[in-house]
């Protein structure tokens, strides 16, 4: 299986029995898994390096490229093609970001890297530029291994002490300071949230923790096409003002940044022009 997955562009990849991965699932995730894939025994999941290098811009690293939830599951199609001919009686259901399976939890039981205090997972020479990826199965007769050992980060502080949000906390991340979260809220704005995002430096998304962590210091840049080349780095108010969501898909498509409409870029745009 390595040749698949390396011939789909993962960094890496692993699985896990479904039966040690479901602790980490509440009943109605384990319940929507087994609708998608009856009697489910195991998840492979991979990762795809999305990281593009330091160029300036006002929207987060991971939407500048092509929409990672088509783009993943697209490569995992591929070797989901290889394993339903090798296996053509079970069911191989590929997702990104978009099933019940907790693709975070899934990475750090399968082994591929070490849970970071910002919540994310942080591979080798890759670091945490990394998009998750899983195909859900009910193949039998593979050797599904039990999850790994929880390994954690080096517990530096760095991210913690650069997050403008102040979201990193000791029991985990604060959604309602967070600025990934923030920028993407619909709706109004407390006056707080409104001044964390009128200086936050992007409309849409926040780099800061990754940026900052010394797992990212040397990451190399993605050889994958769709996350390297054709970047939108930044947006205007001209470029989201007075669009209709039809507009502004047509305008923008298969982009990460698009899926709330123009509202919330609109918004984030005026409270920087209002400074």
């Amino acid at each position: 299986m390595n040749a698949w997955f390396e011939a789909a562009g993962a960094a890496a990849w692993g699985a896990v029995g479904f039966g040690g991965l479901s602790r980490w699932m509440d009943p109605p995730a384990r319940a929507r898994a087994e609708r998608l894939c009856p009697s489910p025994t195991g998840v492979f999941v991979a990762a795809f390096p999305y990281y593009a290098g330091d160029d300036p811009g006002n929207l987060s690293r991971y939407a500048r490229g092509e929409d990672y939830h088509a783009a993943v599951v697209r490569r995992l199609e591929q070797v989901c093609t290889q394993l339903r001919a090798r296996w053509p009686e079970h069911i191989f259901r590929p997702s990104a970001d978009s099933s019940p399976i907790p693709e975070r939890a899934a990475a750090l039981c399968a082994g591929l890297g070490v849970l970071g205090d910002n919540g994310l997972v942080l591979l080798d020479k890759w670091g945490s530029w990394v998009f998750l990826g899983t195909i859900l199965t009910n193949l039998t007769g593979y050797p599904w291994p039990e999850p790994v050992p929880l390994r954690r980060c080096v517990h530096c502080g760095a991210c913690a002490a650069a997050c403008p949000g102040g979201a990193l906390e000791a029991d985990g991340v604060r959604t309602d300071r967070c600025l990934s979260h923030l920028t993407q809220k619909k709706g109004e704005l407390t006056p707080e949230e409104a001044a964390l995002l009128s200086a936050h430096p992007l409309i849409w998304g926040c780099d800061v923790c990754q940026q900052v962590c010394p797992y990212n210091r040397a990451a190399p840049v993605t050889p994958l096409p769709e996350f390297r080349d054709d970047l939108v780095p930044a947006l205007t108010l001209p470029d989201v003002a007075g669009q209709t969501r039809r507009q502004f898909l047509e305008r923008y498509p298969g982009r990460a940044f698009t899926w709330r409409g123009p509202g919330p870029l609109q918004r984030n745009l005026e409270l920087k022009d209002g400074e």
